[in-house]
């Protein structure tokens, strides 16, 4: 369940509390419209991920093969061991391993792509509660592991489009070895064709405030792109924030984290309702700002630097 803000209070929520199955943290419009934080995250003293991670992707719905590239390619870029052009996603991520050594952690997040799990079937149906999302996260390995549920466009999910793009959150593993575990897990949806002014910026205009030109999705998919973008801010807040003790800003209902603490900024010179100053492809007029696998371009929002209490950008 989701709380929902009325509409003359919802440009100042960053985050709306997400009451299922641990679920603690979302990415939605009101981190466009918004001004960067400047307070330091607290550690709350709670364990972060570390080590050699999987990346496990449930697709759930009809997506082409073209689209699963997009973001399979993504995940893979992630790792510093994928050759890439500068500025790269790997430097982009790497932002994220100075809370690591913040908190004194045993060592970093390597993260590497999992299993694939295709449900096109709509095995749940097209219209998700967050318990069966958490139900098609748990399809996933639940060690050593994140499990991220990707929903397709004609997919309607509790919250989406009113209140949230995405979440991430825990819930507890099925037996094993006698032991039940904690895992994570992320949800994004496809906003193409419901809500592409509310979850697509800047893709797309947004539904209310500034009204800037959109701009051209690096990878020529404008929900795919925009799920990218909502995927890393996501990404960087369950290595850093897993299960809703480690570093975040508030109350741990409705946590400001380490993308959503520098809300709307992509590049340098960015301000409410401007993206900015990010690089553009001189054939398709794309804008991005880092560089993945298999020549790809994405663009990634800032992410929140501890050790000089602001927001670190690519470009």
């Amino acid at each position: 369940m989701a709380i929902l803000a009325p509409a003359q209070s919802i440009l100042q929520l960053f985050f709306l509390i997400s009451l299922f199955h641990g679920s603690f943290a979302s990415r939605k419009l009101t981190e466009l419209v918004q001004e960067p934080q400047t307070q330091l995250l607290e550690y709350h003293n709670g364990p972060l991920l570390f080590g050699k991670t999987s990346i496990n992707l449930i697709w759930y719905g009809k997506f082409k093969p073209s689209q699963r590239a997009i973001i399979s390619d993504f995940i893979t870029s992630l790792s510093s061991s994928s050759s890439q052009s500068q500025p790269s996603v790997a430097t982009w991520w790497k932002t994220t391993e100075k809370y690591y050594l913040l908190a004194n952690a045993k060592r970093p997040l390597s993260l590497y792509l999992g299993k694939q799990i295709l449900d096109d079937s709509y095995s749940l149906g097209k219209s998700l509660t967050q318990k069966q999302l958490v139900q098609l996260a748990s399809r996933g390995e639940q060690r050593y592991s994140i499990n991220v549920v990707l929903t397709a466009s004609d997919v309607s999910v509790d919250g989406f489009c009113m209140s949230r793009c995405g979440n991430h959150g825990s819930s507890m593993s099925a037996l094993a070895k006698g032991k039940n575990y904690r895992f994570a897990y992320i949800w994004v949806g496809n906003s193409e064709t419901q809500c592409p002014g509310y979850c697509a910026w800047p893709f797309h205009q947004p539904i209310y405030g500034p009204q800037t030109p959109p701009l051209g999705a690096p990878n020529n998919d404008l929900g795919l792109d925009a799920m990218v973008s909502n995927l890393a801010s996501l990404l960087a807040g369950t290595a850093t924030n897993p299960f809703g003790n480690g570093y975040y800003q508030g109350p741990a209902g409705a946590p400001l984290e380490a993308a959503s603490a520098c809300p709307g900024v992509y590049a340098k010179g960015a301000y409410p309702g401007y993206a900015g100053d990010l690089l553009v492809d001189p054939t398709t007029g794309a804008s991005y700002n880092a560089y993945g696998a298999n020549g790809r371009k994405y663009l990634l929002p800032a992410l929140y630097n501890p050790s000089t209490s602001s927001c670190s950008t690519l470009v």
